[in-house]
């Protein structure tokens, strides 16, 4: 219980150093800057980390894909409303996928292992992997047509090295490839930094940021879409496959989870309005707080 403590209350230092050096040095800290070496550099090591620190196994198919199935469902409802509700090209973008892109990673394992056990791991670890696409193609995609062209947010996509970091680590842990502990020690560090620098860079982002600002449409788009007709949908179709309790309650679990930092620094990477995103990140992380508590009152009825 000391050591979950203490890793909150690292997350909270983090994000509270990066809020006191933005308010100290103002226009000397280069937001994008950070960013671009943040998303070019330090998550190539994040994502060659995650993904070779647990062994993929291919036959654990089914979570994934019953994940995804479940988002790309979510996305063609919101795409039914969302274009009617904004106008504005980048409200637009964040209200489209801002919802899906959700902390599956530091988040949402710890939480199933506490829910589930340990063996919920391979499960969690392997929905996460689903996550990171989503992130690295829809992602970047609908952050960047806030101000790019369809086939500019496309080449975005390709131009993004933790995607093709990502698909060399699957191929490796696929054909069982064992790092050594030099190796593993150096993409740790690197993880490390980079999970360091997305926290530091969600507190600059939260200086200047007023919520009383943002569109309260897009607001309650967001919370509604994220807490509501995400996990209705979810809960739904999990309610009607055949499929072992927990996994099913692995994958409710992830898709309730509160938005990603992640879309802070994408967001930030194609200037989609970071502010508005950060916001919305610590509006769906307190109300998470709440949320989670129905979420596993749910997991009985699956």
């Amino acid at each position: 219980m000391s050591s979950i403590i203490l890793s909150i209350l690292s997350i909270y230092i983090f994000i509270i150093l990066g809020y006191i050096a933005k308010r100290s040095f103002k226009s000397q800290i280069d937001d994008k800057t950070i960013t671009i070496i943040n998303v070019y550099f330090l998550q190539v090591f994040l994502t060659f980390w995650g993904l070779l620190i647990h062994p993929i196994n291919v036959n654990l198919i089914i979570a994934p894909a019953v994940y995804l199935l479940i988002v790309a469902i979510t996305l063609l409802i919101s795409s039914s409303f969302a274009h009617k509700l904004f106008k504005e090209k980048k409200e637009y973008s964040i209200a489209m996928v801002a919802g899906v892109i959700g902390n599956t990673a530091n988040l949402g394992i710890p939480l199933n292992i506490a829910i589930f056990g340990e063996s919920s791991i391979q499960y969690a670890t392997i929905v996460n992997l689903v996550n990171i696409f989503i992130v690295y193609t829809l992602g970047v995609y609908f952050y960047s047509r806030g101000n790019f062209s369809v086939k500019s947010s496309l080449l975005n996509i390709i131009k993004l090295p933790i995607l093709w970091a990502a698909i060399i680590a699957i191929i490796l842990s696929i054909n069982d490839y064992k790092p050594s502990e030099i190796i593993m020690n150096m993409l740790m560090m690197g993880a490390y930094a980079s999970i360091t620098m997305q926290l530091f860079l969600f507190g600059i982002y939260l200086y200047g940021t007023k919520i009383r600002e943002i569109n309260p449409t897009l607001i309650a788009w967001i919370t509604i879409f994220k807490f509501l007709i995400l996990p209705a949908v979810a809960f739904m179709i999990l309610y009607n496959i055949d499929l072992d309790a927990n996994i099913k309650g692995i994958i409710f679990i992830e898709l309730l989870m509160p938005l990603a930092i992640a879309n802070v620094n994408l967001s930030s990477l194609y200037d989609c309005e970071p502010k508005i995103v950060t916001a919305l990140v610590l509006i769906t992380s307190a109300i998470f707080l709440g949320v989670i508590f129905i979420g596993v009152w749910l997991l009985k009825f699956l």
